[in-house]
């Protein structure tokens, strides 16, 4: 397995060159003073954590998976011990507010050290990860009473989170919902039910985990909104943040999982367990959005960081197995073969790879930097944000995850046989990888989401706006980039003008269309941050072969990947007719 190296001069690119972070920090409310070497020292210190203490977890998460019993999960060796080596270095609590024991760093700067955690160990990062989502919900959402019990020690990383929606017979549709909530008359309610696929749902690496729940009241309205959410403690507090009984939640077993085994997948049982509503009654999703799209961006940030892996991995390799001999001539005549980065299919497969994890990367940064301004920024800032979060976080979702899954898969290609033998790495990158395209909405999910609310909602205002700003960025690209980039802005206009009224007249025009779509979307949003890359690179007068790699990825995602729009429109052009042709009944008989 190749050791992971942490791309801190890519991060730092991406952020100075391509975001210029420094105007961003000195325009960002309660960051103003933000310097650029606290960031670095930070950025520094969270590479040597993840390449050091959680990259060498990765295999032994994988083998060992977690340890059911009655008395609770037990995770793989040397991860509970990385988790209290976290917490020790404040890690938790980077963008909390001061308040409840947080350093109150820009969001951007946690999601930067995610992602190296991510990269490092995906199934531990799991841990942390949803500790985020809970944090979020209660500063936004909380009483005080109720911020003044849990943040201190989720903040300080003592208390771990987790989000519970799914249960056995809803998945994305919470409609469903069967988990009940019973007012107790004294400030709090007894949550019965079970939650399924519950990630960090139980484990050894902290002292109490804060399960955030959704539960319908006894006289709640059908349907999704009838929905509260709860907070509901493994173990209860005491009036002194001491620990008290046992609440009556339990983990009734752990998933058996295709990737991530280090992390504890969990059947959850809440028999009467004691819990808080959070916000006001039947308005549960409202305020779950908080956790869900904190959750949406994290996934995001997966598909990059399965991209990054691939890329580390499949460079190592190239660089040095030996194979046959270049189609143009020997390149290495004093040893018996070429090596692999020789070979034109070869460097298909790396540009590929490359293109996703750095134009990703970028991709997601930019989001970090608005959710900042969500965060911190008001008035006509802070819209600015949530609009282009609203548009952009879908499109997010799906593509960044989906095209990190192609680039697992590409990495493990590019080792031939051995990419599928454990040892590598890349059959285990391409496993983990595969939950990010279901989990928080599958990419059918996501792009229904696009189209339906984000796109059609408003009749393309929003996504006209942005229309607009890219296609002005533009002008200040090399045209080799503004061109096509500008090109592709236009047709995906028209695209959605189409796909628009097509619906009009046909609703599963909407579905038929909405993952291509989404994929159309993504590769043009692609285009817009390796435009602005190839350009700063090119015209970077100090040549050198991080710069030279970066204008030459550039170049070949504008010839190679962004084409690919053209079978997304052509596929979303033919309609939902051939999809809908066949009957269920007919489908049923065949099936019976």
């Amino acid at each position: 397995m190749a050791n992971y190296k942490a791309p801190l001069r890519d991060i730092q690119f991406v952020f100075d060159e391509i975001l210029d972070s420094e105007t961003h920090y000195k325009n960002l409310p309660g960051s103003e003073d933000f310097s650029l070497e606290l960031r670095d020292a930070i950025f520094n210190e969270a590479a040597k954590f993840t390449e050091h203490t959680l990259s060498p977890l990765r295999r032994v998460g994988d083998e060992e998976g977690c340890t059911w019993s009655e008395q609770g999960v037990t995770t793989p060796t040397g991860f509970a011990a990385a988790y209290h080596q976290y917490v020790e270095g404040g890690w938790p609590g980077l963008s909390m507010p001061e308040q409840f024991g947080g350093q109150n760093l820009p969001l951007s700067i946690d999601l930067a050290v995610s992602e190296m955690v991510c990269q490092a160990n995906h199934a531990w990062s799991m841990y942390p990860g949803l500790s985020a989502g809970c944090r979020a919900t209660l500063v936004a959402h909380g009483t005080d009473e109720q911020r003044e019990t849990y943040l201190h020690k989720l903040v300080s990383g003592e208390w771990t989170g987790t989000m519970c929606l799914t249960e056995p017979q809803c998945g994305s549709d919470l409609s469903f919902l069967r988990t009940k909530a019973e007012d107790n008359a004294d400030g709090s309610y007894d949550i019965t039910g079970t939650k399924i696929f519950i990630s960090s749902g139980d484990h050894d690496m902290a002292e109490n985990i804060i399960h955030i729940v959704l539960a319908r009241l006894p006289d709640a309205p059908a349907g999704t909104k009838g929905i509260s959410l709860f907070i509901v403690p493994k173990v209860m507090p005491n009036d002194d943040g001491s620990l008290g009984e046992r609440n009556t939640v339990s983990c009734g077993s752990i998933e058996h999982k295709m990737g991530i085994h280090g992390n504890a997948t969990c059947v959850l049982n809440f028999d009467g367990a004691k819990g808080y509503l959070i916000g006001e009654a039947n308005r549960g999703l409202n305020c779950m959005f908080t956790f869900m799209n904190t959750a949406r961006i994290g996934t995001s940030l997966q598909g990059m960081c399965h991209s990054e892996v691939a890329l580390q991995g499949a460079m190592n390799y190239a660089l040095d197995r030996e194979a046959g001999r270049s189609l143009t001539g020997v390149k290495s005549p004093d040893r018996p073969a070429d090596q692999l980065i020789v070979h034109a299919d070869v460097r298909r497969m790396l540009q590929t790879i490359r293109a996703f994890a750095e134009g990703n990367r970028a991709f997601s940064y930019f989001l970090a930097q608005m959710s900042d301004r969500e965060w911190r920024s008001e008035g006509d800032d802070q819209k600015t944000a949530l609009d282009l979060l609203s548009l952009l976080t879908p499109i997010a979702k799906g593509f960044m995850t989906e095209t990190g899954l192609e680039a697992s898969n590409l990495g493990v290609q590019v080792y031939g046989g051995h990419g599928y033998i454990r040892e590598w790495g890349m059959e285990q990158n391409l496993r983990d990888a595969r939950i990010s395209t279901l989990y928080e909405g599958t990419t059918g999910i996501q792009g229904l989401d696009l189209l339906a609310r984000k796109v059609m909602s408003d009749g393309g205002a929003n996504f006209g706006q942005f229309v607009a700003m890219v296609t002005e960025e533009s002008q200040q690209m090399a045209p080799e980039f503004a061109e096509p980039l500008q090109q592709a802005l236009a047709e995906w206009a028209e695209l959605t003008a189409l796909i628009g009224a097509k619906t009009q007249q046909n609703l599963d025009e909407l579905g038929a269309a909405s993952v291509d779509y989404l994929m159309y979307s993504g590769y043009v949003v692609l285009a817009w941050f390796w435009g602005k890359m190839g350009t700063v690179a090119k015209n970077q007068p100090n040549q050198d072969a991080f710069y030279r790699v970066k204008y030459g990825t550039a170049q070949f995602y504008f010839q190679k990947l962004l084409p690919r729009t053209a079978a997304h429109k052509a596929t979303i052009e033919t309609g939902a007719e051939v999809l809908m042709a066949v009957s269920d009944d007919d489908f049923r008989e065949l099936n019976r």
